[in-house]
């Protein structure tokens, strides 16, 4: 495992910009794995890596996922203002 991938891991992401990313295949919501540092688009089944606190939105970058390695769903969001 290389340093940037570490410190990936141990990153948090902004819940805003969690709010502003899509997934570039089915432009729907993404999802933060801490565990192992990507952002998970459930309905493409892929995940996305953080690289230098960057999140790579290639899908040639992104790895494969199986149902099994999709985190359960995040609570809804609430509308209104922010």
């Amino acid at each position: 495992m290389m340093a940037g991938e570490r410190d990936a891991k141990r990153a948090e992401v902004d819940p805003r910009l969690l709010e502003l990313l899509a997934c570039p295949l089915t432009k729907g919501p993404l999802s933060w794995d801490p565990e192992r540092g990507e952002l998970v688009s459930r309905v493409a089944r892929l995940a996305y890596p953080i690289r230098d606190g960057i999140p790579v939105m290639l899908p040639s970058e992104a790895r494969s996922i199986s149902a099994e390695d999709i985190l359960p769903a995040p609570p809804p969001r609430l509308g209104g203002p922010s």
